[in-house]
């Protein structure tokens, strides 16, 4: 069997630590005992090493460590038969699976218990990790072997939300654990041919696009309710709210202004334009000012925005890093029913008064595109992030905002509709996002919008990092002017 490109990508990945959310039934254990062939095979002045494995069971470690044994033929490389070998641990008669290599390296296959990981030094593996019972002890004993070059890989199938695995993966993405993390879905594996080149070959039957169209369906149809977590890395609820009371008010305080802006008049997107600037300009200075004068000009600031324009609000969340790396709202602006040359006066006189601006998010769909791109125009593609939102940008970015709430490192403004918009986010598909329909109807109407922006904010601040340093004129020394002269 070939190695298809996601199993290359994760043994191309040289992280220290790196975790592997995957569907079941793709290979991921045995592509991964290819690379650990390889490893073992080569000598130790060339990065070579041993392979620790530690599955759910007995039947898993035989085959891993039977797997590597049958790359090492398809390579050609120098290594004995696989042997097994009854130790005794806590108590208990285990049997330990190993083929040695004629380096002097081996793969071994050992229990899943954190005792088993003692004194050894080179790569670990923890496979189904999501379903080892003491996975959080064994995984900390396996972050020994890394003090001294070797590395660890995490390799499971999701087992619900609350698992150890899962917990992980959630801190990967909120940037809280600064591990390696690799995600293939079936539908993934299947654009990488695994039906072509795996399914095919089992079954030793001919690839046809419609004899995949019905193997997917027929999947499918046997996992049933549970395909989306056995095949699509979604782990199931355990029930509960995304974000619940307690977490968010413990972040809220009274202090942290919300400046609201509604038009001065029903009419007001009819004004003279020239009249229409002049108002918002006197509204910016007597609402702003006071808050743009009292910003830190030592922190770096960043702003999240959620666009809305008839409907929904158009939400400007304003953050700044502290030396610590928590983050404080300074103020929140929410614009109901603004004009879009309004919108823009009114972001671009908050931004261009920010001390140290370092990035903009700003929600690039549908109307709020032109908005983005202003503000592309205006600051910068090295500050503006154009962010299209999707299922996938959720996955990845709102873990960001939970992490920094349960660890109590986000301050938020104390007031009733920010927390409401935070509550209402759903989890859909395992990804946090606002739902569908909206919070209220009419004038009042609200669509998870401070929330967006809020995550929109702690993406600006955590990952674009645009800091703008001014200028520092330099007099040129003497002889210089003579220098760029000479020879005219």
């Amino acid at each position: 069997m070939p190695i298809l490109l996601y199993q290359s990508k994760w043994n191309g990945d040289p992280a220290r630590i790196k975790f592997w959310e995957k569907s079941r039934r793709i290979g991921a254990s045995f592509g991964d005992a290819a690379d650990s062939a390889l490893v073992a095979a080569t000598e130790e002045a060339a990065g070579g090493m041993s392979t620790y494995y530690i599955g759910t069971n007995k039947d898993m470690t035989s085959q891993y460590v039977g797997d590597t044994g049958i790359w090492a033929k398809k390579y050609n490389l120098v290594a004995g038969k696989m042997e097994e070998e009854i130790i005794i641990l806590e108590g208990q008669a285990l049997t330990v699976f190993s083929v040695q290599f004629a380096t002097g390296f081996e793969v071994v296959g050992l229990p899943s218990k954190a005792l088993a990981l003692r004194s050894k030094q080179g790569r670990v593996r923890l496979d189904e990790a999501a379903f080892i019972e003491n996975f959080k002890e064994v995984f900390a004993a396996a972050k020994a072997l890394t003090m001294l070059g070797g590395n660890i890989g995490v390799i499971s199938t999701h087992n619900g939300e609350d698992s150890e695995f899962n917990q992980a993966i959630l801190d990967i993405r909120a940037g809280k654990l600064p591990y390696s993390l690799h995600r293939t879905t079936l539908d993934d594996a299947l654009a990488d041919g695994y039906y072509r080149h795996v399914v095919c070959k089992k079954r030793r039957i001919k690839y046809t696009p419609e004899g995949e169209k019905q193997w997917l369906e027929e999947t499918l149809a046997d996992f049933k309710e549970d395909k989306d977590q056995e095949l699509y890395c979604i782990p199931k609820r355990s029930g509960g709210s995304w974000l619940n009371r307690s977490m968010i008010e413990g972040c809220m305080k009274p202090e942290i202004p919300v400046v609201e802006w509604t038009p001065p008049a029903d009419n007001f997107v009819d004004w003279d334009l020239g009249l229409a600037e002049r108002e918002t300009l006197d509204w910016c200075r007597e609402h702003l000012d006071p808050l743009l004068k009292k910003l830190n000009p030592a922190l770096r600031h960043a702003v999240g925005t959620d666009f809305g324009r008839s409907g929904d609000l158009s939400v400007d969340w304003v953050v700044a890093e502290m030396p610590d790396l928590s983050v404080h709202t300074p103020f929140v602006l929410e614009l109901r029913n603004a004009p879009f040359r309004t919108q823009t006066q009114i972001y671009n006189y908050i931004c261009k008064r920010l001390p140290r601006l370092s990035g903009l998010a700003l929600d690039a769909r549908g109307n709020g595109q032109a908005t983005a791109e202003f503000a592309r125009q205006d600051f910068g593609v090295h500050l503006v992030a154009e962010v299209m939102l999707s299922q996938g940008w959720y996955r990845e970015n709102s873990p960001r905002l939970k992490a920094h709430l349960e660890d109590r490192t986000f301050d938020l403004p104390k007031k009733n509709t920010i927390l409401d918009d935070l509550r209402a986010m759903k989890v859909k598909n395992g990804i946090a996002m606002p739902p569908e329909e909206k919070s209220e109807a009419g004038e009042n109407q609200r669509h998870c919008d401070a929330a967006v922006a809020a995550i929109l904010a702690l993406f600006a601040i955590k990952t674009i990092c645009g800091d703008i340093v001014p200028p520092v004129p330099v007099t040129a020394g003497q002889g210089a002017c003579a220098k760029i002269m000479r020879g005219y």
